[in-house]
């Protein structure tokens, strides 16, 4: 009995079987993103700001109209209140 040409035929037969495992247990997964409400609502507050201007232009050229007409007068108590209660909400 030759015992080379079993080896032979056994090695096809453990091949075939190799193959069939490796084709089992390929998977496709594809990546997801999934964004919770959370999230777009902070992007949406993110857009917001990023799209206001900087400057409330209605209110600044009020106040430089009155400037320039000398009109515009500042009660420095009342400024020195409203500093003084920023600065202590700030630290408290």
């Amino acid at each position: 009995m030759r015992i080379e040409a079993y080896n032979k035929v056994q090695q096809l037969y453990n091949n075939k079987n190799v193959s069939k495992l490796k084709k089992e247990k390929t998977h496709s997964f594809s990546d997801q993103l999934q964004i919770s409400s959370l999230g777009k609502d902070i992007q949406t507050a993110k857009q917001a700001v990023v799209n206001s201007p900087d400057v409330r232009e209605d209110v600044t050229a009020s106040i430089k109209e009155r400037m320039d007409a000398g009109t515009y007068h500042v009660d420095s108590g009342s400024f020195a209140e409203k500093l003084f209660e920023k600065y202590n909400s700030a630290i408290f």
